[in-house]
């Protein structure tokens, strides 16, 4: 019996979406589900939902919920990890300190102070979570799909070695479906592959039927006013190909948008978006309550859209299939820096996850994710070291953070943001420096 652990269950839409998906695999449909979550009152309706989908799929999968994380990963075949560490109150934190210092995110999950932070509190668990998959299922993949992404599978690359892990996101299969649609092209016919780092990757190749479609997406954004107001439609104009995240997300990786009013009204952005996003989760959580003690049936996405589901498939099955995976870059992207984790396309089957190696990419898109790539690669020295120091120093390498704030204004943020976050901060890194 295949064993799938889900690591921070209480995520109940999520684990819903993932479950749905698993379960729809008839190889799948008697697999042990274990959950795991440090909250009770989301691990019993987690456990609640799990079961009611298996109901409404007709599938008859072992269901068990333990507050134990070792209990859960006892003998897992597969970890999908999906913690939000400090939960709600502590991405507030990122999102709103920032701002009254005067440094504006949109999500803040990513990279930036709000990805340093976010960061820094996971990494922690991340290595807790793999010290135990080496006790008790060594030979487990552990999907990750928590961000910051490239941050958390560098960390634990550098913490678990041993451990094998890939990073998942859907950013590359939603955008190439966007695109599709907007172009007019069934998805199903086009051949894509993208490749950078994680909510920063370039549409390297986007074809059908042998042809790039990228000319037909100028002619359509210069047929669109409206769309020349999107920061990705921006990025693709002056970089010359697609990135990979919304628009919302793309504004914070980068110095040219959320810098003042006119920016930020010109490509219709909402500075601390993830504050409302992170609200309506948790009335997603009342409304589940109350489909189940309603007993009706959940509405159900049709379809494996996530990766983790086609790829446990796909290694259960030995059926091939490419998807996008988040990697340490071993010889995979030749000119972004090597140990970094990089987002490339890779072939899976029974024998496992085999990244793609891409080359290098065009010029001007590693230097666009070189930043990106520093303020990662600090932020891991950072903790490994346990440095305060680099800390402060990988936010005055962001470029949004440095082209609103002075270095003096960085550190002052960092201080309070320490304070803030206190204990789920490794013991070294609370510390505050002064400005």
């Amino acid at each position: 019996m295949v064993h799938i652990a889900f690591i921070g269950a209480g995520s109940v839409v999520f684990t819903r979406q993932l479950v749905s998906d698993i379960l729809r695999f008839p190889e799948l449909a008697g697999a042990h589900l274990s959950l795991h979550d440090i909250d009770q009152e989301r691990l019993v309706v987690a456990e609640a939902t799990t079961r009611r989908v298996a109901a409404q799929l007709g599938a008859s999968p072992e269901i068990t919920a333990t507050l134990d994380r070792r209990e859960a990963l006892d003998g897992a075949d597969f970890v999908i990890n999906m913690i939000q560490v400090g939960g709600v109150d502590a991405t507030l934190r990122d999102l709103t300190i920032p701002a009254e210092h005067g440094l504006l995110q949109t999500i803040g999950d990513t990279t930036g102070v709000g990805g340093i932070f976010r960061a820094l509190r996971t990494f922690p668990v991340i290595e807790a979570l793999t010290a135990d998959m080496r006790d008790v299922c060594p030979d487990a993949w552990l999907l990750n799909y928590t961000n910051p992404m490239a941050m958390n599978v560098w960390w634990a690359s550098v913490v678990a070695p041993d451990i094998k892990v890939a990073g998942l996101c859907h950013s590359v299969y939603w955008t190439a479906n966007d695109l599709a649609e907007l172009v007019g092209v069934p998805v199903e016919e086009t051949t894509f592959r993208a490749a950078g780092i994680n909510h920063q990757s370039w549409m390297v190749r986007w074809e059908h039927q042998g042809e790039s479609l990228y000319p037909r997406l100028a002619e359509k954004i210069a047929a669109d006013p409206e769309l020349e107001r999107r920061v990705r439609v921006e990025m693709f104009r002056r970089i010359g190909y697609y990135p990979t995240e919304t628009s919302e997300h793309s504004s914070e990786y980068l110095p040219w948008f959320l810098r003042s009013p006119e920016q930020i009204e010109r490509y219709r952005l909402k500075p601390l978006e993830y504050a409302d996003i992170s609200r309506a989760n948790l009335a997603q959580l009342d409304e589940t309550r109350r489909i189940l003690a309603a007993d009706e049936d959940f509405t159900l996405d049709a379809g494996a859209s996530e990766y983790a589901p086609q790829i446990i498939h796909s290694i259960v099955t030995g059926t091939q299939r490419e998807v996008h995976v988040n990697v340490p870059n071993v010889g995979l992207i030749d000119n972004l820096p090597q140990g970094a984790v990089v987002e490339v396309p890779a072939t899976v089957d029974s024998s496992g996850i085999h990244p793609v190696p891409m080359g290098a990419l065009p010029v001007q898109c590693a230097a666009v994710n070189q930043p990106y790539a520093s303020v990662a690669g600090l932020t891991v020295e950072a903790a490994r070291r346990g440095d305060p120091l680099l800390v402060r120093q990988a936010a005055l390498v962001d470029p949004n953070t440095s082209s609103t704030l002075t270095p003096e204004q960085i550190w002052s943020l960092c201080d309070e943001l320490v304070a803030a976050h206190g204990d789920l901060l490794p013991p070294a890194l609370r510390v505050q420096l002064g400005s």
